[in-house]
């Protein structure tokens, strides 16, 4: 069930890049930003493509409560492929060899480094002594990669925005994970009395500050592999250290498992850089 709703949440995501940019992409004789979004708040499309981000949060919920971190967060690579398919079949954009065996690379390497590592839930949920440690130090880390991004070359601006949104993203599971439970256990009103919640809005509303800071200060080749690949590093780490969750290890194994995250890594890096460098379509909509 984890994994099914991972995927899901996966392809709701690349189902709203597409149709939001198909929408956006309709409405090009509108010159200014509030005209644009009036347009687009029409646009069946547009609106069809929020409703997909809002079933996002609804399966990677379900995956989290069902799942480990450990599990669903690197599952969430295969967004990448995902949104591959639909520029291709959806935007009709001509996709090289190279990009596709890039995508069959990076969807190799996280089918083996999952099925190594053959991640389980922990014991019991986190202490309030995990949670402290565990968000204070990813609103440190957060923070320090912030304030270095205030300065230097577009590409390390973008990366330290990206890497700082990686780790936003892996915290939000684990508010989204302790969320559900409370919910699932105790009910609406007991979620609302408890901490989560709000820390899972907070996040949220940080993460997407600096998702958007990365995109706007450097090229996408450079922030999109970062988020991608940082946010699974995060959330395994968080995911040993406050819900306790266990990795099968052993020398062949971890090897293995190294092995297969790196191969991964590679083939997200080498996707986003040889995929197309804009959503426009090759081959005009009928």
């Amino acid at each position: 069930m984890a994994i099914l709703f991972a995927l899901l949440t996966a392809l709701a995501n690349a189902f709203a890049v597409t149709a939001q940019h198909i929408a956006s992409t309709t409405r090009r004789e509108t010159t200014t930003t509030w005209r644009l979004v009036m347009a687009l708040a029409r646009h069946p499309l547009w609106l069809l493509g929020w409703v997909a981000m809002a079933g996002s949060l609804v399966f990677q919920a379900l995956a989290l409560h069902f799942g480990p971190l450990s599990l669903v967060q690197p599952f969430l690579v295969s967004e990448l492929l995902m949104a591959l398919v639909a520029r291709r079949l959806w935007l009709r954009q001509r996709i090289r060899a190279i990009t596709w065996w890039s995508a069959a690379l990076a969807g190799a390497g996280l089918i083996v480094f999952l099925i190594t590592t053959a991640p389980s839930e922990g014991p019991t949920g986190p202490s309030a002594l995990a949670w402290r440690a565990g968000v204070l130090g990813c609103v440190l880390a957060t923070g320090g990669l912030v304030v270095g991004a205030r300065r230097g070359s577009p590409s390390r601006r973008a990366g330290l925005f990206a890497s700082a949104t990686a780790i936003m993203w892996a915290l939000e599971a684990t508010f989204i994970k302790a969320t559900t439970a409370t919910l699932v256990d105790h009910g609406v009103v007991a979620m609302f009395a408890h901490w989560p919640i709000y820390a899972l809005v907070v996040g949220g509303v940080i993460g997407l500050l600096c998702e958007q800071a990365a995109l706007h200060v450097g090229p996408l080749k450079v922030s999109q592999p970062l988020i991608v690949i940082v946010d699974p590093l995060v959330s395994v780490a968080l995911g040993v250290g406050l819900y306790r969750e266990h990795l099968q290890g052993g020398v062949a194994r971890t090897v293995l498992a190294t092995l297969a995250f790196a191969a991964m890594c590679a083939g997200v890096v080498a996707l986003t850089r040889s995929a197309p460098p804009t959503m426009q379509a090759d081959i005009p909509h009928l």
